[in-house]
């Protein structure tokens, strides 16, 4: 059937990374899907490092893959180099990092978005939003572009990034513009503002961009990356050291480098008084480092390529606002940049975005249906958290138009849970950034078990194809058969295996012991027992992991889950959609404005929100337990 001009069911506003996850997952899912950009050019812009994963952030890209999202297959085609961050800690918080081809990156997204079916990509600036009461209920209706055309929508998604009315900032120069200079959606703001959203004002900002050339790289420190690392998607058929094509540097700022930023502080935007967005608090600018930590003498910094075929190197960690001469004065005080050569000048950006509190756990707008917000424009920060919020947004708008019941992911399943989670029960007044400590289930919550945990609601969703959800059912058995084999396997005492546990540190038997009690050791591993086991399959190395951290957190695990069985219970206790709190008799003032507000779904949920303690939580359950009473 032919699609009608200028009508679609769900409309995206934005191809960055959060709106390329949203319109893949409703056009996958079999819903006709529009996805506008101010600019074809910029679809999968990484304007900031062009980097996917890190702590806690590595985590999101694999849930993102296990429930069917784009950006870790994209990721591994655009791998440039791979290192696993954290190896020296516990499993828990294991993170990969990729260094990726910037080119590469935006290329693979913008032909995956051409290519999909149900799926439009349209080059235009939306600059109002159509909505109307429906029963007293405000829905949203479609959109407008700023060429005047109206478009019909029956679900928008809001992932406007870092352009609603956005200011750059270099010094005391002050600019309307987006990421990259880009053109800035000042129109955008002004009509949300007008549809009753609540705006606020963040602030983040980049470091500059160095021709390599003018870089002294023998003088620094290199960064290798792993040997055979493991990739983010299911997808990904072949995948190991060849991957790692560049090498990384490490430098560190000194003390005339610190002499220089604090002795120009003033001509700083940051701190000149010109910027009034609220920065974030775990990536500032170096500036803001220096002041916040006065006793350390360097701090480090990262020097990684933008790509294979660009000269342009990444200084991670120098993000700045201050003027371009203050800037090649810092620049070329560290070590190996005395020539240093500036191609992209840094830069801090102030933007809008909405008060994630207004949003239900789906991300749709309370009090706007069929209104969704996602990524940055929810007040986080990273292509991460945004492009898992996108995968969000996108399967919720297309199960709505579907009749389908919503998915909402809990705290225990993910980190993406996790963080829509945080987001619309707490709020955040800074970029939020995900970390594993922001978890209170991050053993359970491994990169290395992502599909473990989400791949069957991918798969329910239609978004994991029947091939490839075989294939994750055979990974399953292969992981649940070894762990049951180094249960059942029992290692007699020989010259061979205590010469080996000898040599690694550990106490020698005398007695037949199982090979998961050698393998609980501390100071053993699967690989180093792979000697003495004999009967051990040829698994992949993906197995092999996660089989090992079952046996080796086994007890760790198992506490772990029960605490999620106690919070399951108080999950499931709901709580009614059009209840007035006010009129709950024991509910103190401050509690009852605040449930008012967020609208909780569940006693769980109104346990995390900031202003409700738990006399108010028994309050709430001895109203359930009387509402339950006067109904039988």
């Amino acid at each position: 059937m032919k699609k009608q001009l200028n009508a679609t069911r769900v409309a995206v506003i934005g191809a960055g990374h959060s709106g390329i996850e949203a319109a893949l997952a409703s056009a996958r899912m079999g819903v006709d899907t529009v996805l506008f950009t101010t600019n074809l050019d910029a679809v999968a812009n990484l304007p900031c490092n062009p980097s996917i994963g890190g702590s806690a952030k590595g985590h999101l890209v694999f849930e993102i893959d296990a429930l069917g999202g784009e950006m870790g297959y994209a990721a591994d085609l655009a791998t440039i180099q791979s290192r696993t961050l954290n190896l020296g800690k516990g499993a828990a918080v294991h993170s990969k990092r990729v260094q990726a081809d910037r080119a590469e990156y935006k290329k693979i997204m913008k032909r995956t978005l051409e290519r999909e079916p149900n799926l439009r990509l349209v080059q235009a600036e939306i600059t109002d939003i159509q909505t109307a009461d429906c029963d007293g209920v405000k829905r949203v209706t479609g959109v407008t572009t700023h060429l005047g055309d109206v478009w019909s929508a029956d679900a928008v998604i809001l992932a406007t990034g870092t352009f609603l009315d956005s200011k750059i900032f270099v010094g005391d120069r002050v600019y309307s513009a987006g990421p990259d200079g880009m053109l800035p959606a000042t129109e955008l703001s002004a009509a949300l503002v007008r549809l009753g959203v609540e705006l606020m004002r963040f602030k983040t900002g980049t470091p500059a961009r160095v021709n390599r050339r003018s870089i002294h790289l023998d003088e620094l420190e290199v960064q290798n990356g792993e040997d055979s690392p493991i990739p983010y998607s299911a997808r990904t058929e072949s995948y190991g050291a060849s991957v790692n094509r560049v090498g990384c540097h490490v430098v560190y700022t000194n003390a005339e480098t610190h002499r220089l930023i604090l002795e120009n502080l003033d001509r700083s935007a940051m701190y000149s008084g010109n910027i009034s967005g609220t920065g974030p608090r775990y990536c500032p600018s170096i500036e803001t480092k220096l002041v916040r930590f006065k006793d350390k003498e360097r701090h480090q910094l990262f020097v990684e390529p933008c790509g294979l075929d660009t000269e342009e190197m990444y200084i991670q960690g120098f993000s700045t606002s201050m003027p371009t001469d203050v800037q090649y004065d810092m620049l070329r005080s560290l070590q190996g940049f005395r020539d240093a050569e500036i191609m992209r000048y840094a830069y801090a950006i102030e933007y809008d975005c909405a008060n994630p509190t207004q949003m239900l756990p789906t991300l749709e707008f309370k009090k706007i249906r069929g209104l969704f917000g996602a990524g940055q424009f929810n007040g986080t920060s990273g292509y991460e958290e945004a492009a898992a919020q996108g995968l969000v947004a996108g399967i919720n708008a297309a199960l709505a138009i579907k009749g389908e019941e919503p998915m909402i992911l809990p705290r225990s399943s993910s980190y993406i849970g996790t963080l829509i989670d945080d987001l619309v029960t707490k709020g955040t007044s800074e970029p939020y950034r995900m970390m594993t400590s922001r978890s209170e289930y991050r053993l359970i919550l491994r990169q290395d078990n992502a599909d473990l945990r989400l791949t069957d609601i991918g798969h329910r969703v239609g978004l994991i194809d029947g091939e490839r959800y075989e294939k994750f059912t055979e990974r399953r058995k292969m992981i649940e058969d070894e762990v049951k084999r180094m249960e059942r396997t029992t290692v007699a005492p020989s010259d061979e295996v205590n010469s080996l546990l000898t040599e690694h540190g550990s106490s020698p038997i005398n007695t037949g012991i199982k090979l998961s009690e050698l393998i609980r050791r501390p100071e053993l591993s699967y690989k180093i027992l792979q000697k003495i086991d004999t009967g051990r399959p040829n698994l992949p190395k993906s197995v092999q992991t996660t089989a090992e951290i079952l046996i080796k957190y086994e007890g760790y695990i198992k506490r772990e889950l029960a605490e999620v069985e106690r919070q399951k219970r108080l999950e499931d206790k709901l709580l009614p959609p059009d209840v007035d709190y006010s009129t709950i008799l024991g509910l103190r003032l401050e509690a009852a404005e605040k449930l008012n507000e967020i609208r909780p779904l569940s006693i769980a949920q109104a346990s995390r929100i900031s202003g409700v303690n738990p006399a108010d939580i028994n309050v709430l359950l001895i109203y359930l337990s009387q509402r339950r009473q006067a109904k039988a």
